[in-house]
């Protein structure tokens, strides 16, 4: 039994078909979208490259690049032969191609769906990625005069000006690393000197931060040094004033600021995938419509289409079957009571030989 069948009039086929090839030019422009927003994606990410371990963060933007593109041409390819398809006469020439293209365009639609889960699962990579990249990006930030890691010390402070966000996790993680390149430090004085002998490491570890941190909206001078200590700023209580620098970490601001992009990517992506889906719809119905109206022979009459020709059960079983016996160049398998259209073997009877013979002359 045919699943949701409809019938279709002549002048229904025709609508149809011309509705598909307006859909399929969208389609096309929906491609254009979703390779646009990829794009985007891997740029937005590619800025800010210097504060991201490598991983697998790319995979996303590249896999809707490369659905976007593959969109263009597949339905690029629809629309031609929808527009075909509303002549019975032009249809005999794509209706060998109409179904692996269906069944190429139901993989396609399902690369759709999985880029825009995927824009979803992203988090979890993601915040791995900035959290070691910032680490290290801190770590290096001193490093002003080393090849290769002289432009972090920019870097970092551009990234904590414009998120408006102070360290890895929070301002603390300033208090843990020296940010303070040697060459900036007194060796002749007391206080350095003691500072550098206290540490296990030999580092200059201070409770401050580095200018980029502080809040310019706050109406009281920025306090970057001796954040912990309450006597050396007047009027000044650490525990209870409300610090003038930025309390929020850069990760966690870097991951609602991509969070929300790949959000909006992905409520976009899962629009474009139920469009594409309608479409193929659509043309599944077209192309059993009108392999009906050959079979009918009746080019103006009344045609049947649907989605599935028999019921899902039945569609899996005989697809399952055909699987099975793929290689198998000596068996037939039925399935409902068909045969397998990949098999086309005559049934011989082993049993009987029908074998002409010569008789030899004897010698003489």
């Amino acid at each position: 039994m045919a699943v949701l069948k409809v019938k279709f009039t002549k002048t229904k086929r025709d609508k149809l078909a011309q509705i598909l090839w307006i859909l399929n030019w969208v389609s096309v422009v929906s491609g254009i979208i979703l390779f646009s927003l990829g794009l985007f994606l891997k740029i937005e990410i590619k800025k800010r490259n210097e504060v991201m371990a490598k991983g697998d963060i790319n995979s996303v933007p590249n896999m809707l690049i490369s659905v976007g593109v593959i969109a263009c041409i597949i339905n690029f390819l629809g629309g031609k032969i929808c527009y075909d398809c509303s002549d019975a006469n032009k249809f005999s020439r794509w209706k060998l191609v109409m179904l692996p293209y269906i069944v190429c365009t139901f993989c396609f639609t399902f690369c759709i769906l999985v880029g825009a889960l995927m824009c979803y699962t992203m988090r979890n990579e993601l915040e791995e990625s900035l959290y070691l990249g910032l680490r290290d990006a801190i770590k290096f930030y001193k490093d002003t005069d080393i090849p290769g890691r002289c432009f972090l010390k920019k870097t970092v402070d551009l990234l904590q000006i414009g998120f408006r966000c102070c360290g890895n996790n929070g301002f603390r993680d300033w208090f843990e690393i020296q940010w303070v390149s040697p060459r900036y430090l007194n060796m002749a004085s007391k206080e350095v000197m003691d500072r550098l002998k206290s540490n296990v490491d030999g580092k200059f570890l201070v409770d401050g931060v580095p200018f980029s941190c502080c809040n310019p909206s706050s109406p009281r001078p920025c306090i970057q040094y001796q954040l912990t200590n309450n006597s050396a700023h007047y009027n000044y209580d650490f525990l209870t004033e409300e610090l003038n620098i930025w309390m929020k970490g850069c990760r966690e601001a870097l991951l609602d600021y991509y969070t929300n992009i790949m959000r909006s990517i992905g409520i976009a992506a899962l629009l474009v995938w139920l469009f594409e889906l309608s479409v193929l719809v659509g043309v599944r119905y077209l192309q059993t419509a009108m392999k009906n109206v050959l079979l009918l022979g009746d080019l103006e009459g009344e045609s049947e289409g649907w989605l599935l020709e028999n019921s899902f059960v039945e569609t899996a079983k005989y697809n399952i079957n055909i699987i099975k016996n793929l290689g198998k160049a000596n068996q037939i398998s039925t399935v409902s009571g068909m045969n397998d259209p990949n098999i086309n073997i005559q049934n011989t009877d082993c049993d009987k030989t029908n074998i002409a013979t010569k008789s030899i002359p004897a010698a003489r």
